[in-house]
């Protein structure tokens, strides 16, 4: 993984296309940033080894992709796992950290995201437009209510961000919708006072309109703690919506295809 700069005119000038994974060679494309990402950079424990972050859940997502149009590498993706993806796979990753039975009423149309990742030279928030640009228009394509995922806090502040950003959300989400970690982190013993920061992803979220439907799980193996976060397309902020979908007539992407060849800039 190469060294972390500052984003520049020209990085900020470059052109991305959107798609989807269609080989087991882009797949494993996305598990290689995947593991450079969340292994190297970050520290995390991997089964997948040999330079590759995989689970049993791979083979039933959706590979959302941004590419570099001139070099054509990979720069972001994201994992997507439909309601008929996790019906085959015998459940969520999501289920591994919480449980989800208040949520049994609406699981046919609950789409689960995660395994999120941008190379860290294009981190100037134009590939996390596209990619969350990417997630509308195959919610909207296949007419999908609900968004959900895993949204990481690093663990370096001893849980102090993850339980602030509970205990500051907790009372929006509607009890039909709350969910309960298998391993908790242990928030009466943890200082969440004071201005703490809140990360780029778990902010884009809040931004969007999701809610945070319960305590922070600990995860282990990438020494995060995890908010469980719930989009209701519904509830999409207006702004977002006309941004991501445009305007009401215009036909959402087909699957297969990309999605989008854009400049950072228009994105961005």
């Amino acid at each position: 993984m190469r060294s972390i700069r500052q984003p520049d005119d020209f990085t900020r000038r470059r052109r991305f296309t959107v798609g989807y994974a269609r080989t087991p060679g882009e797949v494993r494309e996305a598990q290689r940033l995947r593991y450079a990402v969340f292994a190297e950079e970050m520290g995390a424990s991997l089964a997948g080894g040999d330079g590759i972050d995989a689970d049993r859940f791979d083979p039933y997502c959706e590979h959302l992709l941004v590419r570099d149009a001139a070099s054509g590498e990979l720069v972001g993706t994201y994992r997507i796992l439909s309601p008929h993806g996790a019906r085959r796979a015998g459940g969520r990753y999501s289920e591994s950290e919480f449980d989800l039975m208040r949520l049994a009423h609406i699981m046919r149309s609950l789409v689960e995201v995660g395994r999120s990742c941008i190379h860290p030279d294009y981190r100037s928030g134009a590939v996390i437009a596209l990619l969350w640009a990417g997630l509308a228009r195959y919610m909207n394509a296949h007419r999908y209510e609900f968004l959900a995922g895993c949204a990481s806090v690093p663990m370096h502040d001893g849980g102090r961000s993850a339980a602030a950003i509970y205990h500051r959300t907790k009372d929006e989400c509607p009890p039909e919708y709350r969910v309960a970690p298998h391993c908790p982190l242990p928030l009466g013993s943890i200082d969440s006072e004071g201005p703490l920061p809140v990360p780029p992803l778990v902010k884009g979220y809040l931004r969007l309109g999701a809610y945070v439907a319960g305590p922070p799980a600990w995860d282990p193996d990438f020494n995060t703690a995890d908010l469980f976060v719930l989009l209701p397309m519904a509830r999409m902020n207006e702004r977002y919506a006309r941004r991501f979908f445009g305007e009401p007539h215009t036909p959402p992407a087909a699957i297969g295809a990309p999605l989008e060849a854009m400049s950072s800039e228009s994105a961005g």
